[in-house]
């Protein structure tokens, strides 16, 4: 089963920041993502979500391939690459893997104008080497959700978080969810 866990910043930078260092963890095998997405939060109050992979285009492109070798088979691959195009196209704007678009603008909107959170759908992870990576992210953020285990929780939000971002005094930190 896959974790959630939603990390807001004050600005925009820090958020695309982490998403590139959850990248960098990927493909060092240190955690498994399912999906990660930015949301930001403009200055006129718009939610507006950076998917790490756009299906639309996605499904064009494998769509269009395929419609270019279904159409050499009826000796007009042009016409067979535009309709496979465009019907990958709309497969893959319909299709919503991993975090439920609707939760992250929904959520987006209790973000600070100009600010940003990051959404991961982590699937496994070496939790003390990740945490360890994500030390460059101290006192920088504020966790609005997690799925995680209680205990799990606790030390991603004594990691990322500060007193002033808690609202509680130095020796409430780590005690209880929000």
């Amino acid at each position: 089963m896959s974790d959630l866990i939603v990390v807001a910043f004050k600005d925009e930078a820090t958020a695309f920041e982490m998403r590139a260092e959850l990248v960098r963890m990927q493909k060092e095998y240190l955690m498994e993502m399912e999906d990660v997405v930015i949301v930001t939060r403009t200055e006129g109050g718009e939610v507006q979500l950076h998917q790490a992979v756009n299906l639309t285009a996605s499904g064009a492109l494998g769509g269009g391939f395929w419609g270019a070798m279904v159409g050499m088979l009826f000796l007009n691959p042009l016409i067979g690459a535009a309709v496979g195009a465009g019907a990958g196209a709309l497969a893959g704007r319909a299709a919503d893997i991993g975090i439920n678009d609707d939760f992250m603008r929904d959520m987006g909107q209790s973000l600070e104008k100009g600010g940003s959170a990051v959404c991961v759908l982590v699937r496994k992870m070496t939790a003390d080497k990740v945490l360890e990576r994500l030390s460059a992210f101290r006192a920088r953020g504020r966790v609005v959700q997690t799925s995680l285990s209680h205990d799990a929780e606790q030390q991603l939000r004594g990691m990322l978080e500060t007193t002033q971002t808690l609202g509680l005094p130095a020796d409430q930190l780590g005690g209880g969810r929000k």
